[in-house]
């Protein structure tokens, strides 16, 4: 094997070690989930949202004094009932669209194109928000018990996201194994913590470990309805991640309808106990929010103390609030491929990568997360308003868009009615929501995703027209069969050896006569001496015309680019094939040591009309 093969080796045996052995396409529907890892999944963003929705309800109560913080449960109550409406409304989503896309594909199926493309824009940016938002938060809850690392929570946080994004690129099922034991562990563990924690409250036991006092709390505004209204809107982060299901049905067992309506009622149940359970022990012990310890560290810690239990809850904390992105990498590649497919994003999103997952799009997700947390200084409080606003514009849209799909069905679905009035119910509420939480939030960042989405919508926009623009131009309706091509080949020369003497033979078979194949040398230096190019061009240059180009700037691109102008103005050619010799070395950076020449004219003549650049390599 040649010392360029063994790299090649080496590589992709790297590449197969890292992400795995290639995946057959047959094999897909194996990669199936079944309910329980599709829970571990699709459920991991919403279940998360537990740990940090209750806290960002008293960051914003907390602002009116201690008595404020009595309306947390309240609130909370209205959000779960929220979870319930929007819960119901997906489920019909799932059953009625089982291939997936969710509020993209009904709104743009029943609603319209820019309903459609509203809907996609608001989930995307929702999904990235999203990682950036889970990471930050499972990075705090680290930060929590072991607060000398909290100087570094954006570089651990940039890792974390890398490291959920290569085990998503392992493909689906080994992803569901690894999410699996730090869903249900959280999931366990926290209920324990509720459970136990109620247990001694009702017992009229205190706090194991005594927690800060309200009374140091300093009221910095009014209790009024529009801070309750804050409260509500920013408690309202715990219903992200509901959505994935419906954007993801294509990855469950079949019937992928029935299981993903099932893994959805779970999910709901599971994030409404959760959720209610921490607020409702929160406003028995009176918590605090601190902005160095978080509200679920508190309650394990007056709990359990300091025990294996505590570090246990901040560990998968931590865990599932960074795995909860994973939620975000299996939901946004799939919409993106979706959308794609439609020709409003890049059609690389569309391709399948070696194991079966939508590669691109779990790399650019990455990507745009990472820039997403550095940006805001891995502070959970300040990503948050950002992306609750798109989440109930996809919600609003999803049902809104089925209300229209049941009346369609309205001569063939008995049951239309009743499923009609459950999507508009859902939709008026979510579109309220939607608008307190645009309201509430606009000036704590909401107004960037009002520009965002815009300005995505645009952008898909532009890239329909490209795709549209670039079909009509290769239709092949009223085209007659072009003319024969008239071509000249034109071999570049830089010095006569043996990999030159290949490239000149290879260029000869292109050309249709002798007179149609030319060497073009340019001499970059008006002193040096042709005498012995020319004697080995007599020699060795079958016979072909050598044309010399002068140049008192040392550049090879513009005097070859005026030469082969020249050529196709007299009309005798219809296009130049410029062959360009390069040889290749053994090693990656022995490359370095030589000019690149013919890389650079490649680059310089790639756009070019009526060239035709063709690389020949010789591998020393």
């Amino acid at each position: 094997m040649s010392p360029i093969g063994e790299e090649i080796y080496v590589l992709r045996n790297m590449r197969r070690a890292l992400f795995g052995e290639p995946l057959p396409t047959h094999r897909q529907s194996h990669e199936r989930l079944s309910n329980l890892a599709a829970l571990a999944v699709f459920a991991s963003d919403g279940l998360s949202s537990v740990a940090y929705a209750t806290e960002e309800i008293l960051l914003v109560l907390v602002l009116a004094g201690p008595a404020a913080l009595r309306m947390s449960v309240p609130v909370a109550f209205a959000i779960v009932a929220l979870i319930a409406i929007v819960a119901t409304s997906y489920r019909q989503v799932v059953q009625a669209y089982p291939s997936g896309g969710g509020a993209y594909a009904v709104a743009f199926e029943n609603l319209g194109r820019l309903p459609g493309l509203v809907a996609a824009s608001a989930l995307m940016i929702d999904y990235a928000l999203t990682v950036a938002v889970s990471v930050a938060s499972g990075v705090a809850a680290i930060t929590s018990a072991f607060p000398d690392l909290y100087g570094y929570r954006v570089a651990i946080g940039v890792l974390c996201i890398a490291v959920v994004a290569w085990a998503n690129l392992r493909g689906a099922r080994e992803s569901a194994r690894v999410f699996m034991v730090p869903t249900y562990g959280f999931v366990g563990l926290l209920l324990l913590t509720i459970v136990v924690g109620l247990f001694r409250q009702a017992r009229g036991m205190g706090p194991v470990m005594e927690l800060p006092t309200q009374s140091d709390i300093a009221v910095t505004q009014a209790f009024t309805m529009f801070l309750v209204l804050r409260a509500f809107a920013s408690g309202c982060a715990a219903l992200t991640g509901l959505e994935a299901v419906s954007n993801g049905v294509q990855a469950f067992k079949e019937p992928v309808a029935r299981n993903a309506s099932r893994v959805m009622t779970w999910l709901a149940v599971l994030l409404g106990v959760l959720f209610l359970g921490i607020t409702v022990l929160v406003s028995h012990l009176h918590v605090v929010p601190l902005h160095h310890e978080t509200v679920v560290s508190q309650i394990t810690r007056a709990t359990f103390g300091r025990a294996p239990l505590y570090y246990g809850v901040q560990f998968f904390t931590a865990v599932i609030l960074i795995l909860a992105a994973n939620t975000s990498f299996n939901g946004f590649p799939r919409l993106a491929s979706v959308v794609a497919a439609d020709g409003y994003l890049p059609r690389q999103l569309t391709m399948l990568g070696d194991r079966l997952v939508f590669a691109n799009g779990i790399v650019l997700l990455g990507a745009v997360s990472a820039i997403l947390l550095a940006g805001f200084g891995g502070q959970t409080h300040r990503l948050i308003p950002l992306y609750a606003v798109g989440v109930f514009v996809s919600f609003t849209l999803a049902q809104a868009g089925l209300v229209v799909h049941w009346r369609k069905l309205r001569e063939t679905e008995a049951d239309w009615k009743r499923r009609a009035a459950i999507n508009a119910c859902g939709a008026v509420v979510t579109a309220v929501v939607a608008l307190v939480i645009a309201a509430t939030k606009f000036t704590h960042g909401a107004w960037i995703v009002l520009i965002v989405m815009p300005a995505l919508i645009h952008m898909m926009l532009r890239i329909r027209r490209h795709y549209h623009a670039v079909d009509a131009h290769l239709s092949l309706e009223g085209v007659e069969p072009p003319p024969p091509v008239r071509n000249l080949v034109v071999v570049l020369v830089g010095s006569v050896h043996r990999g030159m003497l290949k490239a000149v033979r290879y260029a000869a078979s292109l050309a249709a006569d002798e007179d149609a194949v030319r060497a073009v040398h340019i001499e970059t230096e008006s002193d040096r001496p042709r005498r012995s190019l020319t004697e080995a061009w007599d020699r060795f240059g079958l016979g072909i015309r050598l044309v010399v180009l002068k140049t008192d700037y040392r550049n090879l691109y513009e005097p070859l680019e005026d030469y082969i102008r020249e050529v196709l103005a007299d009309g005798v050619y219809d296009c130049v094939t410029l062959v360009l010799p390069e040889f290749v070395v053994h090693r990656w950076w022995e490359q370095i040591l030589h000019n690149q020449t013919a890389l650079r004219l490649h680059v310089a003549f790639h756009n070019t009309p009526g060239v035709v650049i063709a690389n020949f390599r010789y591998y020393l």
